[in-house]
């Protein structure tokens, strides 16, 4: 077939040619414009990578962009066409600048109505006429005016906005995505890697079976539940967490209990009034939600420790969560009604060392050396505590192996000032993972949340310098009302979150989300394509090959061969590839037995016969596999081992690396 031989920026009414035979399949997109904008950025975040308008699927045409009788026909065969503002091809599919205009400062969008979505600078903008059948997605808040619109035409679709997206793409318009969806286009890739943190107390009364699968179909693999809830045995809390983790365990999403410690729970708090922290005004220390224990005192470390273990032993956790273990407040030293800790143990430890009492520090001793003094002191006191609480929780894996580690910690490469105002130092911590294992999950400081997508991969490269266990660093994106002035919204979500997602995904080996309660429902069906890091996608002969950093779902119909051979790791929608460069092509034959899901990451697979199959893991956590089918026999490493069943067709697999052999029933 001829190729094009000239760019879709130089087209007028050259006949264009037809990537349907080489690549309608393949999510390409191209921008018709030597200014591509912030196209690539909004596109590239849910997977579609940018090639050249030959051989791709998906077309962005600016502001001006000239018209072109053929569009008519690529639409109808299936291509995606965006157009920006107002052209003469905008105009030839009907989206056409009328007589008005009209002041546009915020928007309403169909997708999320109540949400206000403000521009940090307003327009003037005309008031444009739309076709007969196109869908009105957004409108400015005051007056009505169209803002965004689309229509299906044929196979294809045409999505309109009546101006640029904006520098880094999401400032006007968070949605844009959802409503290329809604048109048709369908997200290339998928992962299931997410973890996501949970508190019950935004979920009380509800049906814990149709969230865990919503949590699972948004791409959750792990929910770190909020223990402190359940910190004291109670017949009600307690039956509702095992409901929440039984239920989480059947749709293959593992669960973590997650502490904050110093703080222990309401009831700990009031029973120990002797044990409370004190701020530097000696105050206890009961600041925001969090009630903080003195842990280092000696009986409160001990009676806390017990109740821990016990937290551990009585449901069926598959990690623990240890976060923001150090101190407060984020204004440091200046605020003395929030900074902790100023208890008797720990000035009484201080005094010894240094040889003053450090609540001076805010009255009589102030000058830089003192000061100094006492917060390397207290970086040093939270080393010191999460080595401590560490090993408490070693303690708990002893009895139960499959327990997962995770150490939530807040960024202070990024923000250094978060050192001397929390007592964090990643620099001093990020050593204990040469003889522990357990993984470090860094906490986006609130006073960074403004900041763009850019940060993550610029935070991973700060944290690599100071560790060899890249495979071990984690980030924590906090999916929040911020507290600055931001725009378009308060909250991240569209393609700003899917932005924040995506680069985070490719930086870092695991992504968390907090928490799953402040995610908005227009974002969840695109989560998962957000989350997958996908390096390369092509056509090499009747074979698809796809190269991705972790692994990744590719969206699937019918058997599959992977690499030559039959593949057994799909569920119907989805044949899920390992990390690496793997082709994918149609198989036929009849299907054996498949893995529809697994915790773990998966290394390789194999369809041995009707009723067997076998493959590769390596996990934090013990991982969770569900089949099409009941397993009869499992074997690891080559020895048979009991089946530890969580649903019919569902079963736990040893934390580590190890090689499967599952034998099943028939169909």
């Amino acid at each position: 077939m001829k190729r094009c031989t000239k760019p879709f920026a130089m087209l007028g009414g050259l006949l264009l040619c037809a990537a349907s035979l080489s690549g309608a399949s393949l999510p390409y997109f191209a921008v018709l414009s030597d200014d591509a904008g912030a196209w690539p950025d909004i596109l590239s975040s849910i997977g579609l990578i940018r090639q050249p308008a030959s051989i791709s699927h998906v077309f962005v045409a600016r502001t001006g962009a000239p018209a072109s009788s053929e569009w008519n026909g690529r639409v109808e065969q299936g291509a995606i066409l965006i157009l920006e503002g107002e052209s003469s091809l905008a105009e030839m599919f009907g989206f056409k600048r009328g007589s008005g205009s009209v002041r546009v400062t915020s928007l309403a969008d169909v997708h999320r109505p109540t949400l206000p979505i403000v521009w940090e600078k307003g327009l003037d903008l005309p008031v444009f006429d739309l076709p007969a059948s196109a869908q009105v997605f957004t409108r400015a808040r005051w007056g009505g005016a169209p803002m965004a619109a689309g229509m299906r035409r044929g196979a294809g679709a045409v999505l309109w906005i009546a101006v640029p997206p904006g520098e880094h793409g999401y400032e006007r318009f968070p949605y844009l995505l959802e409503a290329l969806c809604d048109l048709g286009m369908d997200p290339p890739f998928r992962s299931s890697r997410l973890w996501a943190f949970f508190d019950s107390a935004y979920r009380s009364r509800v049906d814990l079976d149709y969230f865990a699968a919503r949590w699972r179909r948004s791409g959750i693999s792990a929910l770190h539940v909020a223990a402190w809830h359940f910190y004291e045995p109670n017949a009600e809390q307690d039956a509702y967490l095992a409901k929440l983790i039984e239920a989480c365990h059947r749709e293959g999403i593992l669960v973590y209990a997650w502490l904050e410690l110093p703080h222990v729970s309401e009831q700990f708090w009031n029973d120990h009034p002797e044990w409370r922290e004190k701020t530097a005004v000696l105050q206890d220390a009961q600041l925001d939600w969090r009630k903080l224990m003195n842990l280092t005192n000696r009986d409160c470390f001990r009676a806390v420790s017990a109740g821990v273990q016990q937290l551990a032993d009585r449901f069926d956790w598959d990690g623990v969560n240890l976060a923001e273990l150090y101190f407060e407040s984020l204004e440091g030293m200046g605020n003395a009604s929030r900074f902790t800790p100023m208890n008797d143990d720990v000035r009484a430890l201080f005094r010894q060392q240094s040889g003053f009492d450090p609540i001076e520090l805010f009255s009589t001793r102030k000058d830089a050396a003192s000061r100094a003094a006492f917060l390397e002191f207290r970086a040093s006191l939270a080393r010191k505590m999460q080595e401590e609480w560490i090993g408490e929780l070693e303690t708990a894996r002893r009895r139960k192996p499959h327990l997962d580690l995770v150490l939530t910690h807040v960024d202070d490469r990024f923000d250094p000032g978060m050192r001397d105002a929390i007592g964090a130092d990643a620099a001093r911590v990020l050593p204990l993972l040469d003889s522990h294992t357990f993984t470090f999950l860094i906490e986006d400081p609130a006073t960074v949340w403004n900041l763009g997508p850019q940060r993550y991969p610029a935070i991973a490269e700060r944290y690599q310098t100071l560790t060899p266990h890249h495979e071990k660093l984690a980030i924590d994106l906090n999916i929040v009302d911020r507290y600055q002035n931001v725009y378009p919204t308060k909250q991240q979500t569209g393609t700003e979150l899917f932005q924040l997602v995506h680069q985070a995904a490719a930086s870092f080996q695991r992504v968390a989300l907090y928490f799953e309660n402040s995610l908005l429902p227009p974002d969840l069906s695109l989560l998962p394509s957000a989350a997958a890091a996908v390096t390369r996608v092509e056509k090499v002969g009747p074979k698809t090959v796809v190269d991705s950093v972790l692994g990744a779902g590719v969206p699937w119909k019918g058997q599959a061969m992977v690499d030559g051979a039959p593949w057994p790791v799909a569920d119907g929608e989805t044949v899920w590839l390992p990390a690496g460069a793997h082709s994918l092509e149609p198989a036929a034959g009849a299907p054996g037995p498949h893995l529809l899901r697994l915790t773990a990451d998966l290394e390789s697979a194999r369809a041995v016969n009707a009723t067997t199959i076998e493959f590769s893991y390596q996990s934090t956590a013990r991982a969770i596999a569900i089949l099409d089918r009941a397993p009869l026999v499992l074997q690891v490493d080559g020895s048979s081992e009991p089946l530890q069943s969580t649903g019919p067709k569902t079963i736990f697999l040893p934390r580590g690396q190890h090689f499967v052999t599952i034998i099943t029933g028939n169909q």
